[in-house]
């Protein structure tokens, strides 16, 4: 009879890209029988997370060429594009598809995705190949050089505008705006502003817009969707961070209501508000639909209309910046957030932060 395997692989990139190393693990009837690691130079994350599950998938082959394997990946992009619901659009991607598929056979494997905190094993081993290969320093001269020398090329990259809705009620007023059941609409200033941002969008023309489908996001988007006749995809990632029973309130409110929940927050961005979510999951959402449009638009310019917490979320993504830089980032209504990601390696770099020129 054949034997039935639990593989866990993750990569992971020092600059994405930069110095990258996977990280795999083989499990067998509850117990770990081998754990893979290795540097592989530079990479991205999204290369890095395939070299993994391949070198897990040739290490299962070797041992039983009939074998059964589940594969549990916290990558979304791996896990879709490797059971067939997303498209690979990139020649680079396309190749680590394929040797994918030729490490064991497709058909004895199947893909689930897990959270991130539930491949921490695989993550460590990730990490110990990076540590043992690569200097801090290094990380930063390999990084710097990397970048230079992309931005430098005429590869075509993909452009995200991401831009914050208008102005709602509770704008003005500094008070909590998630996905609450309040679902404010556009003041007559917000109205005032998504024109003045609509236009400055039409004459970057956009090819594509998607949207979150909360109130204030619908109306900033259809007013840019009448400008440009071009159709409004909207999509659940690109939602507010939810903010729970405190939705509606101000800062001093929360403060005063719930002083050891408020603190809390501040201190860790792993912290969920009572009933709302905390700013580290909606991080992996939105590195996520970052890869999903890099995925489905290649080499396109894309508007997404979404909201203050997403928008400083992309923004420290794409820099690599610390967890907590998220409270050091405020993003005005109908501003632009411009990132270009390079789709053949995943390169991505922070074009322009919260522009207003064009409400002035």
């Amino acid at each position: 009879m054949a034997r039935h395997f639990l593989l866990t692989a993750d990569g992971g990139s020092r600059g994405n890209p930069g110095p990258a190393g996977y990280g795999s693990v083989i499990i067998e009837n509850g117990s770990i029988i081998a754990e893979l690691y290795d540097f592989i130079g530079i990479a991205t994350n999204n290369v890095a997370e395939y070299s993994g599950l391949i070198a897990g998938l040739s290490a299962i082959h070797t041992i039983d060429t009939n074998a059964t394997v589940e594969v549990r990946m916290d990558s979304k992009l791996v896990v879709e594009q490797m059971s067939g619901r997303w498209q690979i659009k990139h020649a680079d991607m396309r190749s680590l598809a394929a040797a994918a598929r030729e490490a064991h056979t497709p058909a004895l494997v199947s893909y689930t995705w897990i959270p991130r905190d539930e491949n921490s094993h695989a993550d460590r081993l990730a990490n110990k190949a990076l540590d043992q290969e690569v200097g801090a320093r290094e990380i930063v001269a390999i990084q710097k050089n990397y970048l230079t020398e992309r931005l430098l090329t005429k590869d075509a990259c993909t452009t995200i505008l991401l831009v914050r809705h208008g102005e709602t009620a509770l704008t003005p007023l500094k008070k909590f705006s998630g996905d609450g059941p309040l679902n404010p609409q556009l003041t007559s200033q917000g109205l005032a502003q998504a024109e003045l941002v609509a236009k400055a969008l039409a004459d970057l023309k956009p090819e594509v817009i998607i949207a979150s489908p909360l109130n204030r996001t619908k109306q900033t988007a259809e007013i840019l969707a009448q400008l440009t006749g071009l159709p409004i995809s909207y999509e659940d990632s690109w939602i507010e961070c939810s903010f729970g029973i405190w939705d509606g309130m101000s800062i001093d409110e929360v403060k005063e209501k719930y002083p050891d929940d408020y603190h809390s927050w501040l201190c860790s961005t792993g912290f969920a508000p009572p009933q709302g979510e905390s700013y580290d999951s909606v991080a992996v959402r939105i590195d996520e639909a970052l890869e999903k449009i890099v995925d489905v638009y290649p080499g396109q310019r894309v508007v997404v209309i979404t909201h203050n917490g997403t928008i400083k979320t992309a923004a420290k993504l794409v820099i690599g910046a610390p967890a907590d830089s998220i409270f050091h980032i405020d993003i005005s209504p109908c501003s632009i957030t411009t990132l270009s990601i390079w789709p053949s390696d995943g390169l991505r770099a922070l074009r322009g932060l919260n522009e207003v020129a064009h409400l002035r």
